[in-house]
Order: C-alpha cells, then sequence, then structure tokens
C-alpha cells in the first residue's frame, strides 16, 4: 500500500472553558433534523454534554466510530471528586448503550465536522460555542491509503439489522424507496 496525504479534522475541547449551555447540541440537532432547522432533539445531536451541575464541570463529547462490539473497558474516572464510568467519555456508537444513536432508526451517528454542499468553514457546534470551549483544528497526515469499501453504509444496515431484524429492515427500505419514487 502507498502512503498518501490525509486531511484530518478535529474538535479540540477545553473543559475548562465549557459552562454548560448546550448550543452545540441545540444547534447540531437542528441541523441535522428532517428539513435541515425544522426541529431540535437533543438525542439527533453529534455532540453530547457530560455534566454534573453541582461541581461545576461540563464535558462536551462528539460522536466518533461506531464499534459493533462492547469494549472491556470499565475504568472509573474521578474528577473533582465525582466517579464517572469510562463509558461516559466514549465517542462510540455501540451496542450496549443508546448515546449516538438515531432516535428513529437506531443507526449510528457520527460527527461529520457538518460536511455538506457548501461546505462549511467550522463546524456549527464550534461557531455556536459562546464559551469559547470548542475549537476546530484541521491538519494532513500521511497515512497508508484505505482500500474504498462501503464500510459506514454495510455497518449502519448491520446495527439496524442487530436492532430490528433483517425482515423490518428490508419492509422500511422498501416503503422509504416507494415514498422516493413518489
Amino acid at each position: 500500500m502507498s502512503k498518501v496525504k490525509k486531511k484530518i479534522k478535529r474538535i479540540k475541547i477545553d473543559v475548562d472553558k465549557c459552562n454548560g449551555c448546550r448550543a452545540c447540541e441545540v444547534i447540531c440537532s437542528s441541523y441535522h433534523a428532517t428539513p435541515k432547522y425544522s426541529s431540535n432533539n437533543p438525542a439527533r445531536s453529534r455532540i453530547r454534554l457530560i455534566r454534573h451541575p453541582l461541581k461545576d464541570v461540563y464535558l462536551p463529547v462528539y460522536a466518533g466510530e461506531y464499534t459493533a462490539s462492547e469494549c472491556a473497558g470499565r475504568d472509573k474516572y474521578v474528577i473533582d471528586g465525582k466517579e464517572y464510568d469510562e463509558c461516559g467519555f466514549c465517542r462510540a456508537s455501540c451496542p450496549s448503550r443508546d448515546v449516538f444513536k438515531e432516535p428513529d432508526s437506531g443507526m449510528p451517528l457520527k460527527c461529520d465536522m457538518c460536511e455538506d454542499d457548501p461546505t462549511l468553514t467550522e463546524p456549527l457546534c464550534v461557531k455556536w460555542c459562546i464559551a469559547g470551549a470548542l475549537t476546530y483544528e484541521e491538519r494532513e497526515e500521511e497515512v497508508e491509503e484505505e482500500e474504498n469499501l462501503d464500510d459506514e453504509m454495510e455497518i449502519g444496515l448491520k446495527a439496524l439489522i442487530d436492532k430490528h431484524g433483517k425482515q423490518k429492515v428490508m419492509e422500511a427500505l422498501a416503503r422509504k424507496s416507494q415514498k422516493a419514487k413518489t
């Protein structure tokens, strides 16, 4: 395999600046509503806030890759005297929890950095973060060239089949196809 340059995009989180306002969740869920900006459902947001308001601790976590199996990580972290499960900080959508899953379909959610047409200069959560806790960064990195497979679609379909069964997924696809024709 050859090496290629790949643009790496990430959101840097400064926990000390986050005030727990949840503007990031609101704009993300509104942006990803159908049609765009038509509703606000925090369950559709690709960024979630872990919060402990009495201790004034707020931690935004944005959705990462889907994982097909539950991890073995069961460590506990203590921050300002409050104990947190390792899952709370995990960015993955996985079978053991409902975080970062589309509320209607169960499809795994992943932060898309608000990539759309036209492309935004930075994700909306960063733009709307009034406290300055979120910062967008881009850098180029040399990586092994990846095979272009429809991995995301296959992972999403597998997650739906695991949750709802093959027959229900096939029926839903048939209904959607019929609606798209009309």
